[in-house]
């Protein structure tokens, strides 16, 4: 058996994260074949959780069991394009920005500086504002913050790596920067990129709810976690069952990709005494 193996198999944390997430990911993908889409029914509007409703009703007599499982698709929808375009737009730019020392090399990290010196949910806000609350403005406008976290994360590792002597051995070999940014740089600093990626998707959620809460993201009649909870607040505290259910889905998706970053990064990290966090 493989050491990283090892490592993966005696890391709790790790199997929780990954345990949560498959459950979460399942039952996203299968929610047509689990429920039936949210219905308005007035009639039953704000019951109690019970057999035929486990999570009780909302304002409109939907099944919250329902709503959230639905709302689940839309959710990692989100967090994972918007964390694909992060690192489809930061990683190369960071990548190159640390190999190469000249002025485009600057400038690209001043760009990024930028937005990062912005209060990322504000702009957010701001670009989604002006665009109209939609599942693609909600991607945009979080892609357009979050780039420079993973552009910011590369640079720094790539600074770190690029005068290692299995850098300097590929260059007096004759190999291109390209080739040796791709295949030698990239691999060495893989397990950061992959770790944050993972960090980033579960505060991607965070944000993804609170745009929702704030009615600018998918526009009913779509599922949305974090308008459920703003939509609740005023049957509270009668209706507790209202936004305790879609606090508790957004509570554990992040916690399962916290998990799941926190054990990749025990996992990965060769420098930790035996490969696992002591815990």
């Amino acid at each position: 058996m493989s050491t990283f193996l090892q490592r993966v198999l005696k890391d709790r944390i790790l199997i929780s994260g990954v345990s949560l997430l498959l459950i979460i990911t399942f039952v996203a993908l299968l929610a047509p074949l689990l429920v039936a889409p949210p219905q308005i029914e007035i009639a039953r509007r704000l019951i109690r959780p019970s057999f035929s409703a486990p999570f009780g009703t909302d304002r409109m007599g939907s099944d919250l069991l329902a709503s959230v499982i639905w709302g689940a698709r839309s959710t990692l929808l989100i967090a994972t394009a918007t964390a694909t375009v992060g690192v489809i737009v930061g990683v190369p730019i960071g990548l190159v920005a640390g190999y190469y020392r000249n002025w485009l090399c600057d400038c690209l990290m001043k760009i990024s500086d930028v937005f990062l010196s912005l209060p990322q949910i504000m702009a957010a806000i701001a670009i989604t504002q002006a665009l109209g609350p939609s599942i693609q403005s909600v991607v945009l406008a979080l892609s357009l913050t979050y780039w420079p976290f993973w552009a910011r994360l590369v640079y720094a590792e790539t600074r770190s790596v690029r005068n290692e002597i299995f850098v300097q051995s590929a260059a007096a070999l004759g190999a291109s920067p390209m080739r040796i940014m791709i295949l030698h740089i990239l691999p060495a600093i893989a397990s950061s990129i992959v770790v944050r990626t993972s960090i980033g998707i579960g505060a991607t959620i965070l944000s993804a709810a609170t745009l929702g809460f704030l009615g600018l993201g998918a526009p009913p009649p779509s599922p949305e976690w974090g308008r459920m909870i703003a939509e609740s607040r005023e049957y509270l505290p009668q209706a507790w069952w209202y936004p305790l259910a879609p606090g508790s889905a957004i509570f554990v998706t992040v916690l399962a990709f916290y998990l799941l970053g926190d054990g990749l990064r025990d996992a990965l990290d060769p420098r930790l005494e035996g490969g696992v966090t002591k815990r």
